[in-house]
């Protein structure tokens, strides 16, 4: 009786890779909210909009229609910590705002302490030869970028 050729086994498994996510970055503002988001991979942050504050409905409406598109899972709000590390009414009123949205889209929010992220905006912007006073919703997009990626950053350090 012929041999039968041996059935190579099976490859082993690969490793488990970091679960896919779906995040916004939200950098917060009195007149402007700048929106960021990132790759399912959550790899890369990338600067979306900005959406221009009028009222609370209205903003809910571009920021629910953007969580559909890219269906979203968490909202990474930047939160404005004073140079000494405590929060003062300004970063009161940024977690106010996220809490309200985080509750009108039923997402959970997470903060991250958006000290100086305008100024590196603000830096990136003048790089590329372009006046951060001209481009001021530029700004606030790159800010929200910059905040989403410091978190997708902090998710990956073991």
């Amino acid at each position: 009786m012929p041999e039968s050729p041996e059935c190579p086994s099976p490859p082993p498994p690969l490793p488990r890779s970091p679960a896919l996510i779906s995040a916004l970055g939200l950098d917060v503002g009195r007149k402007r909210v700048g929106v960021a988001g990132c790759d399912r991979t959550g790899l890369i942050a990338t600067g979306l909009t900005t959406i221009e504050r009028k009222s609370f409905d209205r903003d809910m409406e571009q920021l629910r229609q953007l969580v559909a598109l890219r269906e979203v899972q968490v909202l990474v709000v930047g939160l404005p910590y004073s140079m000494n590390g405590t929060l003062g009414p300004q970063a009161r009123q940024v977690q106010k705002f996220a809490q309200r949205v985080s509750k009108a889209l039923q997402l959970p929010v997470e903060y991250i302490d958006e000290r100086l992220t305008s100024f590196q905006a603000e830096g990136l912007l003048k790089d590329a030869n372009k006046s951060p006073s001209r481009h001021k919703s530029s700004v606030d997009r790159i800010a929200a970028a910059i905040i989403l990626q410091q978190w997708l950053d902090e998710r990956r350090t073991p």
